[in-house]
């Protein structure tokens, strides 16, 4: 057991110091600097890219279901999606998603 868990430290340490490194690039070196408008523009969309993609798998291959799709994670997600952009407030459509999975939940 302990030359495996040696074998791992390095890794471990390696890992920590690039995760450090790539938040430094930002926080460290650009924290007292005006970034261009170009990047600024591209960093908005940021937070509208990456949080799809970590809820996209949730929803078609559902683990509690073991990967097949379910009615009501889908119908949570088409009303998150249509509340969301019709009122155009977040907080509304994660609302209406969590009401709709209960509720789909309960009631399929």
């Amino acid at each position: 057991m302990i030359p495996e868990t040696l074998n791992l430290w390095p890794i471990i340490l390696v890992l920590g110091l690039g995760t450090f490194l790539i938040r430094f690039s930002f926080l460290g070196l650009f924290a007292d600097k005006e970034l261009p408008g170009w990047l600024l523009r591209h960093l908005r969309y940021t937070p509208v890219a990456v949080f799809p993609a970590l809820v996209a798998p949730l929803v078609a291959w559902p683990e509690a279901t073991g990967g097949a799709p379910d009615p009501a994670r889908m119908l949570a997600a088409f009303a998150t999606l249509g509340v969301g952009y019709y009122w155009r407030n977040p907080l509304y459509g994660f609302l209406a998603g969590f009401a709709t999975l209960y509720l789909g939940l309960a009631l399929l």
